[in-house]
């Protein structure tokens, strides 16, 4: 009873005691699964420069824009290496949006309502309203179309309207701040003379050289000495502008087997054999190609095929090809029919949207209509302001000229079958649309076809195999050596090294982003904890290496710069054999050292290159600032050691136009000076980039 008595007194302090527990031990919990402090942990925020929380629900939609760029660009085939450019040029867009705004705000750059005013409507408008409001066909600017528009009262209308205002804005502010940069530039007389001469004083020389390949890489022995004395006198060379991790992988092929590619085989002859009888080519096709070709007419190149495409165009209407074997699927197709077809089509477009115009019924009633009043000599223009929900409707219904491939089936036939002047209406997935054809552009074959194909893939049993084998890795591998184990199961051991956390490819693998996280998330040493599917294989990682931004230590490059440290031993060798030969002529020196007199002529310097040897820096410059007629020290370069003796030097004339010179050099300066000021600015931010958790 009195411990029931104590319970209840203090019911209310134990009960916050709980809580607060289970709250700290939730967030800690958190903080040892992640290996991240708790506080930086927010499930929404991509990031932060200097205090700003990018939050994924608005950085997502600046990825989508771009990858939806990239469909439009490479014909809707994404790959990871193309979402991780789309992330990465959001972020860039999110760094430079805050840092170059603060920028602008610390050194007082505004865009006045005068001046906004003035690049919206004035005499030399921003560029952005020459791209958009630019008549097609004049290239002149369409003030009409742009005082519609800015004068617009409709939502979309006016949330389009500050977007561009604010993105001619910036664009001013870019140019103010770029110029600012530009003009702070300059360049002296002095040097602008040694830029000129660097280019055109011509040496000509004498050198004899040993190769470092002269002396086997087993007869040196390197020491730790050696490391660390190059690595002191090259510690710029190994600055991590961000942080990397390095991991060792094992891959277990999911390729088909020849039983596999047995049984496709066996599967398309009796595909083929049911398609030369079907009746409806189109589903049959459909229902059987692992690709999906559109069901109407292609010109010679859609396949992407260029054997294909050859054959295909040959045939007549009602051949049959295939079943061939072409790279890694097989082909069927169907000639349903063939004809001369127009390249391109120029057409006026109005669009009429059923649940706009209250019923199916109604809207194809209002499309008939349409089309009554423009053969009667109506205003398409007119028309299309008024009535159209397409975004030509502004245009006058003016669509730009497109080519077969770019629009719904439907619209695109009622554009190429018709001819010059034809009015239609036709229904797609978009409503009703009438059409009006301007003009037809070329004309070419074109045929209609029925395509199947069939990929050579791994049947689920080779596919369950390679998995239990990955699997059985996997479990066995914990707690051991990883190489040491790969090599004991005859397994290939790959390294992908240096890997950033938003890098979309890594060395011999396909998809790695969900294997990027995981590393990411890990600890060196680590198997990460899944079988990670690529396009051909099932891979097992281990994490090998993290190598934070900074100075890398030397334990980080040992192995990366072993090669140079193996060049500079031997440099010292070789330079010994020289200083062994004496300070007698070079062909007397050529004759102790086993080597030849080799002659140059014309180099100059701001272009090191030896003809025939390689680009030797030390070499030339050192040539440079030698006197003619002497016998040089040995000068270690990239591909051996050097002596050499200098003919003469040829100067140039003088300079001719000092101004032009100068002018030069500072277009170069310039673009130059507007990306170092903004990677100043990154080097100077904080700037913490979660990415990796997101993508």
């Amino acid at each position: 009873m009195g411990l029931m008595t104590f319970l209840r007194n203090r019911a209310g302090y134990i009960l916050v005691f709980a809580i607060g527990f289970a709250i700290v031990a939730f967030l800690v919990g958190d903080a040892i699964n992640v290996g991240k402090p708790f506080w930086s942990a927010n499930q929404k925020v991509v990031g932060t420069v200097d205090g700003n929380e990018i939050s994924i629900d608005d950085f997502q939609p600046k990825v989508d824009q771009s990858l939806n760029q990239y469909k439009q660009q490479f014909g809707g085939s994404l790959n990871p290496q193309m979402t991780a450019m789309a992330v990465d040029q959001a972020w860039n867009a999110e760094l430079a949006g805050v840092l170059l705004n603060k920028e602008y705000e610390r050194l007082g750059l505004t865009v006045s309502e005068d001046e906004l005013f003035d690049l919206l409507q004035g005499q030399n408008p921003s560029p952005l309203i020459k791209q958009y409001f630019s008549n097609p066909q004049t290239g002149q600017l369409d003030r009409v179309t742009l005082m519609n528009f800015l004068k617009s009262k409709d939502p979309q209308a006016l949330q389009q309207s500050n977007m561009l205002q604010q993105e001619i804005k910036n664009q001013s502010l870019q140019a103010k701040y770029s110029n600012l940069i530009r003009n702070s530039v300059y360049v002296t007389s002095l040097e602008a003379t040694d830029e000129y001469v660097n280019r055109n004083k011509l040496a000509n020389f004498k050198y004899v050289s040993l190769d470092y390949s002269s002396i086997p890489d087993a007869s040196v022995k390197l020491t730790d000495a050696d490391y660390a004395a190059f690595y002191d006198e090259n510690k710029a060379r190994f600055n991590n502008p961000q942080e990397t991790r390095s991991f060792d992988y094992v891959s277990f092929s999911i390729s088909p087997t020849a039983a596999d590619s047995l049984a496709i085989k066996t599967q398309i002859e009796k595909i083929a054999a049911d398609f030369r009888v079907s009746k409806n080519d189109s589903l049959f096709a459909a229902i059987n190609s692992d690709v999906k070709v559109p069901f109407t007419y292609l010109s010679k190149g859609k396949l992407g095929d260029q054997a294909l495409d050859s054959a295909l165009f040959s045939l007549p209407a009602g051949s049959f090809y295939g079943p061939k074997l072409s790279g890694n699927s097989y082909k069927l197709v169907k000639v349903i029919d063939t004809r001369f077809s127009p390249d391109s089509v120029k057409v006026r477009h109005i669009l009429i949207d059923p649940t706009k115009a209250g019923e199916e019924d109604r809207a194809a009633k209002l499309a008939d209509s349409l089309k009554g009043l423009i053969s009667k000599g109506g205003n398409f223009a007119e028309l299309a302001k008024n009535y159209s929900v397409d975004g030509s409707k502004d245009q006058g219904g003016e669509l730009p000229v497109f080519s077969r491939g770019q629009m719904v089936p439907e619209f695109e036939n009622a554009a190429f079958d018709g001819k010059t002047g034809d009015l239609k209406v036709v229904k797609s997935q978009f409503g009703y649309h009438i059409i009006k054809i301007e003009k037809q552009i070329g004309s070419s074959k074109v045929a209609k076809l029925a395509y199947i194909e069939k990929t050579l893939g791994a049947s689920s049993k080779t596919q369950a195999a390679a998995y239990k084998a990955a699997s059985n890795f996997l479990n066995e591998v914990k707690g051991k050596d990883f190489a040491k184990y790969a090599q004991e199961k005859g397994l290939k051991l790959a390294v992908a090294d240096k890997i950033a956390a938003t890098q979309g490819f890594a060395a011999g693998l396909d998809n790695p982003r969900k294997l990027i996280q995981d590393a990411y998330a890990a600890d060196k040493g680590d198997v990460l904890p899944e079988i990670y599917t690529m396009t051909n294989e099932y891979v097992v990682a281990r994490l090998t290496a993290v190598n934070p931004k900074g100075i890398l230590p030397l334990d980080a490059v040992k192995k990366e710069i072993q090669p140079l440290v193996l060049n500079e031993v031997k440099a010292k060798m070789l330079k010994e054999k020289f200083i062994g030969a004496g300070k007698a002529s070079l062909d007397q020196i050529a004759s102790k050292v086993g080597g030849t007199v080799n002659p140059v002529q014309n180099i100059v310097f701001a272009n090191p290159v030896i003809p025939g040897v390689a680009q030797e820096n030390k070499l030339v410059g050192s040539v440079f600032g030698a006197q003619p007629g002497k016998v040089s020290a040995p000068v270690a370069g990239d591909r051996g050691v050097y002596v050499f003796t200098v003919d003469g030097f040829t100067n140039p004339a003088p300079i001719a136009n000092m101004f032009k010179q100068k002018e030069s050099m500072l277009l170069s300066l310039g673009q130059r000076s507007g990306q170092a000021a903004f990677q100043a600015l990154i080097d100077h931010a904080t700037i913490k980039d979660n990415r990796v958790k997101f993508y």
